[in-house]
Parts: structure tokens; sequence; C-alpha cells
């Protein structure tokens, strides 16, 4: 994975912290408390390698996420890593695909400007003569209703992450 540049600090009001990414790798990273809106009638689409690094991405991602397709191609797909997402989420995600299982859940994702937006996810593996070659998803609009049911678990999951990384 190619180290990801730290974010740029937004002019809005906001809060900072260092991600480490599960290569070791670290980076700054800066969010507000700006939601910005799944767009009706749009999918985002993005595939990766096995590693995750993003191998392509539609004009909606491109347009949501706030970076350029030059910055997301390239880069692996935790750049939209949102701090107040739990690891927990991730590793089931990347449980399942690498058991060549379909997986869905619900993401808050962050974007280049520090704003955030949730999604619904599909990721699916890429199977080409048997192989698995890489990785496929497929976001969509969210429902409100179901992000707000899953704000609680969430946050302890949080919770509990931070718990056992305090020594």
């Amino acid at each position: 994975m190619s180290r990801l540049p730290d974010m740029l600090p937004p002019a809005a009001p906001h809060r900072s912290t260092v991600h480490v990414c599960h290569d070791g790798s670290r980076r700054t990273v800066y969010w507000t408390d700006e939601e910005v809106p799944y767009p009706d009638g749009r999918l985002i689409v993005s595939r990766t390698d096995l590693d995750g690094t993003i191998t392509h991405a539609n004009d909606a991602f491109v347009e949501l996420s706030g970076y350029s397709r030059e910055e997301l191609i390239g880069a692996p797909h935790g750049i939209l890593r949102h701090p107040e997402m739990p690891r927990a989420a991730f590793a089931d995600l990347w449980a399942t695909l690498k058991a060549g299982r379909k997986w869905h859940g619900y993401v808050r994702n962050l974007r280049k400007d520090g704003a955030s937006y949730w999604v619904y996810a599909t990721a699916l593996p890429n199977v080409r003569e048997g192989r698995v070659f890489g990785y496929t998803s497929v976001r969509r609009k969210p429902s409100r209703r179901r992000i707000e049911e899953l704000l609680p678990l969430y946050r302890q999951w949080l919770e509990q992450e931070a718990a056992e990384a305090t020594p």
C-alpha cells in the first residue's frame, strides 16, 4: 500500500486523529460535523485489487468523495475511513470477502474536505476462472432509520476498541 498523505485541516471547526492503517502506516485525518446527503438515484461503484487498492472509481464516487479520480485510483480504499467507524465493521467486511462471500453494511465515509456521508454498501469478490482477483463495491442511499438504529452499536464497538487499545 502506498502511504497516504495527511489530510489538510478544513476551515470549519474540526477534530483530528492519527489513523493507524492495517499495514502500520499513519495518517492524520480531520473531520467536521457536516454530513453530505447521499444523492437520490445515484450508485457509487468502485473496484479494488486484492489488497484494497482502488482500481476503478465511477463518477458518483469521485463526486461524493471530494477526491479527484487521479487521487482515488491507486489509493487504498481506507482513504475514506471515517474515524467514527469501528474497525470491527471493516474486519467483518474483509473476513466475509476473503471467505468468498458477499458483504452488506452501513458505512460512514470521510470526504476529502472532512465532511462525511453514509452509504449502504454491498461488496463482493470478483472471480475469473475460479480465482478471486479483486473486489467490487456498490453503494446506494442508506436508510436513515437503519443508521440511527446502528449508531449505538457502532459507538459501543468504538468504546470497546478504545478500551482494548488502552494499556
